[in-house]
């Protein structure tokens, strides 16, 4: 659990949490608690991303302060389109995707924050809100009325999402994609006015919506509201850190498997891990300086990367993953004991394991046939070669003679363990 040492303002600058805000006076009352404040997602996809738990961790943090978060899940957004820094309009999505979409995020947040909440001991306050209901009873006219007639078209055309758009002519937008910033700014004044929400957070592209959005209700209501933002991270190449090279990482295992997620932060830069140990984990701030310490004295077993990994998967999936995840990285990535981690795997864990590092089921298949179609050889005679060469080995025994008899070698009848030179694993199940 975190500790606040320092006011909070300043631990959410040193957390990478805060890039700029609009008043410093909200940092106090949220430092007292029982303040209400607003992070929204569209469900562009029916999971969260790792960009988006960037915003929920900021969440979090101020949910630890005893404050309230509306988690506003945008199925009204959703069927406009942020413009975003896309390039061109994007396809739209039908409502019965929207529908799913908006239903498993807010699985996943219920879910994440329930756990965070039986293993912190602290009550996380949050509400899943859907801004398809604020919208449902109100006319166009209504809303151009509500919300149009208090901004300008020139204002609007200067947001740098619009004005690069409208510049470039080989890049267009939509007045679907230009009315979104209007639901935006709708969406917060709608739940300050219902719901008594009084700060809006967001990424720190988004810096001109959310102040625009405070104007709105100071223009409708005369009140006083809040905006603050994090900042866009990138790692120390300057690529966005939540993309893997294949793709963005989505915190359903069904998209992207917690080990995926654990391995992604095994591999990361020592020049980015104080940064991501600091926004991404709830270790305290001393934990952080223990473990770099620990990790300058010894770089070569990547405490930090480690740490960060398992810390990751645990609040995204828990801790029986985070700790199934780790195994399966110090198997392929540590002079461990390979057979002793399988053989303490149960039926279930050893298929998951198996699926993670490739596998061939068993069919009566030879020496030969296991090599060539677990895809470690490309043909028999390569496979003759890659023994003369002393290259493979079962249950991490050499194999010497091409007409070895391995079928007494499955390990509690269930798997064999096969090997090409020192990295190359594939796991042969039986069905």
């Amino acid at each position: 659990m975190t500790i606040f040492f320092m006011d909070l303002q300043q631990y959410l600058k040193e957390r990478w949490y805060l890039y700029q805000s609009s008043h410093d006076e909200i940092f106090k009352k949220l430092e007292q608690g029982n303040e209400k404040f607003y992070v929204g997602f569209d469900p562009t996809a029916d999971s969260l991303h790792m960009w988006n738990f960037i915003g929920f961790m900021t969440a979090v943090q101020l949910m630890l302060k005893g404050n309230k978060y509306y988690a506003l899940v945008g199925w009204a957004t959703g069927m406009v389109w942020d413009p975003g820094w896309k390039d061109a309009e994007r396809v739209f999505l039908d409502e019965a995707t929207l529908a799913k979409n908006v239903a498993a995020i807010g699985n996943q947040f219920t879910t994440i924050l329930n756990r965070l909440s039986e293993n912190t001991w602290k009550k996380m306050d949050f509400e899943i809100v859907n801004n398809l209901d604020f919208y449902e009873w109100v006319s166009y006219l209504d809303f151009l009325r509500e919300v149009g007639k208090y901004h300008t078209v020139n204002q609007m055309i200067s947001k740098d999402t619009v004005k690069t758009r409208i510049e470039d002519p080989s890049k267009s937008i939509s007045y679907t994609e230009f009315s979104y910033m209007l639901l935006q700014w709708f969406d917060y004044y709608y739940l300050h006015k219902n719901m008594g929400v009084n700060l809006q957070m967001w990424g720190q592209d988004q810096w001109g919506n959310l102040v625009t959005g405070i104007e709105l209700i100071r223009k409708k209501t005369e009140d006083e509201t809040y905006c603050f933002t994090w900042p866009l991270i990138t790692d120390a190449s300057g690529k966005k850190f939540w993309k893997s090279e294949w793709n963005a990482l989505f915190l359903d295992k069904n998209k992207t498997s917690p080990y995926a997620i654990f391995q992604y932060f095994m591999n990361t830069e020592d020049a980015d891990i104080e940064r991501y140990l600091k926004l991404l984990t709830l270790l305290d701030l001393e934990e952080i300086r223990e473990i770099l310490s620990e990790h300058q004295q010894s770089p070569e077993l990547r405490l930090w990367q480690k740490k960060l990994a398992y810390e990751v998967v645990k609040i995204i999936h828990g801790k029986v993953d985070a700790d199934f995840a780790g195994k399966i990285s110090e198997f392929l990535f540590w002079d461990s004991d390979k057979l002793e981690i399988l053989t303490w795997l149960s039926q279930e864990e050893l298929r998951a394991f198996a699926i993670e590092i490739w596998f061939l089921e068993y069919a009566s298949q030879n020496l030969f046939e296991l090599f060539t179609q677990s895809g470690l050889e490309k043909s028999g005679g390569s496979t003759r070669q890659s023994i003369q060469s002393s290259a493979l080995f079962l249950n991490e025994e050499k194999i010497t003679d091409t007409n070895y008899d391995f079928s007494n070698d499955f390990i509690d009848n269930k798997f064999l363990l096969l090997r090409k030179w020192k990295k190359n694993y594939r796991l042969i199940i039986k069905k």
